[in-house]
């Protein structure tokens, strides 16, 4: 098939036939761009989700529970799960611009175990303790790996190698996210050009704001507000909401249900439709 038959096809509705057929839809496949706007309230949401767009880890848990490598591109252990070695990512760099470092992993890692670097990209762990889990255990938000040991607060300086700078924020109250150029997630993650955070403490009017579109999704319970509002949708149901979403937001097949707002990692994975 030529490149010319190729676009027609796709310009075509031969494009949502063959779609249909993977089971896939139109509305299923991410788009690039906007800015995608959050409501929380004043609790931990703003902190947990400005920690999964500014932060990675060394391993990412799926939302059906599969485990991946982020900032780890592979993992060994020895026959008593106690001797681990990770294998780090190479060309990563914070939002500072510092390459990312074997000793900035080892600083972290030192958190559950005796770490050091074994060569420039990878790392030795040795815990007191087996832990067949460890890959799974270093997916948690508490892990994110930092520069020279950094700590992730305050949100305003925040400096990590996740798909979204800190443009503007101030700790309880409010982020904005600005998506990193030729980031290693291009293509998977990311989708949003933008993304921020308002924290809203009142739910009725974190309900009105998403009425009259000033947000696009809302952390909401169970609302008398929302119920029967044309367009909307509910997650995980109207009657069990704890999200509540526009009609132009795309939101992926399954959902993190470990953590709140897709484990933490909303930023990442929803988009403007």
């Amino acid at each position: 098939m030529t490149r010319m038959d190729r676009r027609a096809l796709f310009a075509s509705g031969a494009a949502a036939a063959l779609l249909a057929a993977t089971g896939a839809s139109l509305a299923d496949t991410p788009k690039k761009g906007g800015t995608l706007r959050l409501a929380v309230p004043r609790d931990d949401s703003l902190e947990q989700v400005a920690r999964g767009a500014v932060f990675d880890t060394l391993t990412e848990i799926a939302p059906d529970g599969t485990l991946s490598g982020e900032l780890a591109t592979g993992w060994h252990t020895d026959a008593h799960a106690r001797i681990w070695r990770f294998d780090l990512r190479q060309g990563i760099t914070f939002h500072d611009g510092a390459a990312l470092a074997v000793e900035d992993v080892v600083a972290v890692l030192r958190e559950v175990g005796q770490a050091e670097a074994l060569t420039t990209d990878s790392v030795r762990l040795e815990l007191a303790e087996a832990n067949p889990g460890l890959p799974f255990l270093l997916a948690d938000s508490r892990f994110v790996i930092t520069r020279d040991g950094q700590g992730v607060t305050p949100l305003p300086t925040a400096n990590g190698t996740g798909c979204y700078r800190v443009e503007r924020a101030e700790d309880d109250r409010h982020f904005l996210g600005r998506k990193v150029a030729g980031h290693y997630k291009d293509g998977a993650a990311g989708w949003a050009e933008a993304f921020e955070i308002i924290v809203i403490p009142d739910a009725r009017v974190r309900a009105e704001a998403l009425r009259d579109g000033y947000v696009d999704v809302a952390a909401l319970l169970a609302s008398d507000d929302l119920k029967g509002q044309r367009g909307l949708r509910y997650h995980p149901s109207e009657s069990d909401m704890a999200l509540a979403v526009a009609p132009h937001v795309g939101m992926p097949r399954q959902i993190g249900a470990r953590r709140a707002l897709d484990d933490g990692r909303i930023a990442e994975r929803w988009w403007r439709a």
